[in-house]
């Protein structure tokens, strides 16, 4: 159920079927010289449609922005702050509630650590505020990474990598323009740096040459899986 396809009719009748909803957040930030803006936007909402086709389950449009350190000054990234982030969260999640929802999921394809953090915080939050609230709030790489363990050749393979790139060859092939080299930042350690891309010329964690659309394929499947899973166990109400 694409909620913002839907007719108010419809999510009437849908909450009789289901009271989870799927918030997909990404980000509007560079992937390397060959990938969208959008990619990790891309990743967690095309996860929720395909659980959505499995399961019921409401997905939510997208959330397009994130908080983005360590690329913020490479060009077109761009970033909120985390209180932003973090009060969009609870108020969209209060919304939903007062209309009748009850299991939130919370899947980022942006995993930067402030950015997770952000969002946990304010899941932690309005599990104390509404009492009948269960949510969870999860990264694309938790999981799949055990199960995509296998699939994936490049070691610590981070960002616009070999994964990523993956993806988006799967589901929106159009949208890849070549390749990027490989590339393995290093930042100073324990330094917080002004000029992050000094460190970080192509915006590449990983190797885009290593991906395919076939392991694309097959990593959003994992995801995809792990999703419905998590559906489930929310609409049982087996975690409190």
């Amino acid at each position: 159920m694409i909620l913002e396809a839907m007719t108010m009719p419809q999510v009437e009748a849908g909450l009789t079927r289901c009271k989870t909803v799927y918030i997909p957040f990404g980000s509007l930030e560079e992937h390397g010289s060959h990938l969208p803006l959008s990619t990790d936007t891309i990743q967690a909402y095309e996860v929720g449609k395909r659980a959505a086709e499995r399961i019921p389950l409401f997905v939510a449009p997208p959330i397009h922005y994130g908080n983005c350190r360590s690329t913020n000054q490479h060009p077109g990234t761009i970033s909120i702050s985390t209180t932003t982030l973090r009060g969009l969260l609870k108020d969209l999640v209060r919304s939903f509630y007062g209309q009748g929802f009850r299991n939130v999921i919370v899947l980022t394809g942006h995993a930067g650590g402030a950015h997770r953090m952000a969002l946990q915080d304010a899941g932690e939050e309005l599990l104390l505020e509404l009492p009948e609230l269960r949510i969870a709030v999860v990264t694309e790489y938790e999981l799949a990474k055990e199960q995509g363990r296998g699939l994936v050749e490049t070691p610590n393979d981070a960002h616009a990598g070999e994964i990523e790139t993956s993806r988006i060859m799967h589901s929106h092939p159009q949208l890849v323009q070549g390749s990027a080299p490989a590339e393995y930042p290093s930042f100073p350690t324990g330094i917080l740096v002004r000029d992050k891309r000094k460190y970080w010329p192509g915006g590449v964690w990983g190797d885009p040459s290593k991906a395919s659309a076939d392991k694309g394929a097959k990593l959003e499947e994992l995801v995809v899986v792990k999703v419905v899973e998590l559906v489930r166990q929310l609409e049982e109400g087996r975690y409190v």
